[in-house]
């Protein structure tokens, strides 16, 4: 029923946004480019914005839903997921998948409710207490950042927003967001931790880069291509020692997701 209303004037607009969006969902899988799947996005994320007018559609919440969409769907596909033939499927498990899929993304983004309310002030803090932290466990890296203008919203507003999800492979985001859901306050407050220690693997590197652009560059487009579930055990382990260290580095946390 609410599906119905995207052609209403009030809210085509909120449909055109998440229409566009849709086919720039990970391009690089051949499942999201499966008409039935994004269709399936669509309804997911229309119903869900329309639901939650407090915070509405806003880039980047598509790519949220596709780690749910893949684990739920691996249940019923033999090999790679996400080269997946789905048109052999019955329409009942397409159904179940998008069902699942939803309610759990309202779950995470009922945790996170700050970072997609109007000017996205959720995030704006957890990129301030990225750079403090930052700056207590690595304060080379961050005095080299501040000598080059290098603000990090410019490239941690992605981190948050997206929740690391375009820095590396889907199915280690998948691996990433198991701990997250095992960890309480796993997306809200854990994931910081995990931001520091993926900016600081790479502090060697980009205290060797001489100035903004040749920063920017690198940290926009880091070398994880081909990261496991090897990788991210590792990252997510440094990430718990660095909460131990210093547990009281987030200044507000969302919820307990």
């Amino acid at each position: 029923q609410y599906f119905k209303t995207r052609t209403d004037a009030n809210f085509s607009s909120l449909y055109h946004q998440i229409h566009i969006d849709i086919p720039r969902t990970n391009p690089a899988v051949q499942l999201f480019q499966e008409q039935k799947v994004q269709d399936a996005f669509e309804r997911i994320l229309y119903i869900w914005a329309y639901r939650n007018p407090g915070s509405g559609y806003v880039q980047g919440i598509n790519d949220l839903v596709t780690p749910f969409y893949v684990v739920f769907l691996s249940q019923y596909v033999d090999g790679d997921v996400e080269k997946a033939d789905i048109s052999q499927l019955a329409d009942e498990i397409l159904a179940n998948t998008e069902a699942d899929t939803y309610w759990c993304l309202c779950k995470l983004l009922e945790s996170l409710h700050d970072n997609y309310t109007f000017a996205q002030p959720g995030i704006q803090m957890k990129v301030h207490d990225l750079r403090r932290l930052v700056n207590r466990i690595d304060k080379t890296l961050d005095d080299h950042l501040e000598r080059n203008l290098v603000e990090y919203l410019q490239f941690s507003f992605r981190w948050m927003n997206n929740l690391l999800m375009r820095e590396m492979p889907l199915s280690a985001t998948i691996r990433l967001w198991d701990t997250y859901f095992a960890e309480p306050g796993g997306f809200s407050h854990f994931h910081l931790y995990v931001c520091a220690k993926f900016l600081t693997k790479w502090s060697k590197l980009i205290k060797s880069l001489p100035d903004f652009q040749a920063i920017m560059l690198f940290v926009q487009s880091l070398p994880t291509s081909s990261w496991g579930d090897d990788e991210v055990s590792e990252l997510v382990s440094e990430a718990f020692q660095l909460k131990c260290l210093f547990p009281k580095a987030v200044t507000t946390v969302a919820g307990t997701t």
